[in-house]
């Protein structure tokens, strides 16, 4: 009997209105796995991320990645149309450390990190069953930042190989999650 399914989390749609979390702790404490590609084609990747932003812009709400053309995600999220966000709770910390040092380009990281990637509800990447929140996006804009835009010199610091991140914005299209991340008092 395989145990770890008795361990997934009951994952249930949450409407923008009912979505609650502290967006700091969600990329910056926690990390989210970004994940690009068609599942059912067997052509994906993920790497783990702590920096975005979650918000509204053109009256829609978005979540907004950034990946280093260094990645191999990048390839992916260059690619495909859409990509998810997924959140884990702290047991999962070790996946997803792994799933961020780690290149797809190198073997089957994925397999060896142990998590197991599921179809998602409206995107054609693939979202986790262990996640504990899956946010799927459809990619609506990409911009790869430009240093002479830089107005505090010191982000400089966090590029010594010149590999500038492109900048996604995808729509939010559907948020599923555990009652951790659903507003609790009704109020919108």
């Amino acid at each position: 009997m395989d145990l770890r399914f008795e361990r997934e989390p009951m994952l249930t749609s949450i409407a923008l209105s009912d979505f609650n979390t502290d967006i700091f702790d969600l990329f910056d404490r926690d990390w989210f796995l970004l994940t690009s590609g068609d599942l059912q084609a067997g052509s994906f990747n993920c790497m783990t991320i702590s920096w975005g932003s979650l918000g509204t812009i053109w009256n829609r709400p978005f979540a907004q990645v950034a990946v280093r053309p260094t990645r191999h995600t990048f390839g992916f999220i260059d690619r495909y149309p859409d990509f998810s966000l997924c959140a884990f709770s702290e047991e999962y910390r070790p996946a997803l450390q792994l799933l961020g040092a780690k290149s797809g380009r190198d073997g089957d990281k994925i397999k060896e990190s142990g998590l197991t990637p599921i179809a998602s509800a409206k995107i054609t990447a693939p979202a986790y069953a262990e996640a504990s929140l899956v946010i799927e996006c459809r990619k609506l804009y990409a911009q790869d930042l430009d240093p002479k835009n830089f107005i505090d010199p010191a982000i400089m610091n966090s590029y010594p190989k010149q590999d500038f991140h492109r900048v996604y914005f995808g729509e939010i299209l559907e948020i599923r999650g555990t009652g951790r991340y659903t507003r609790q008092d009704g109020h919108a």
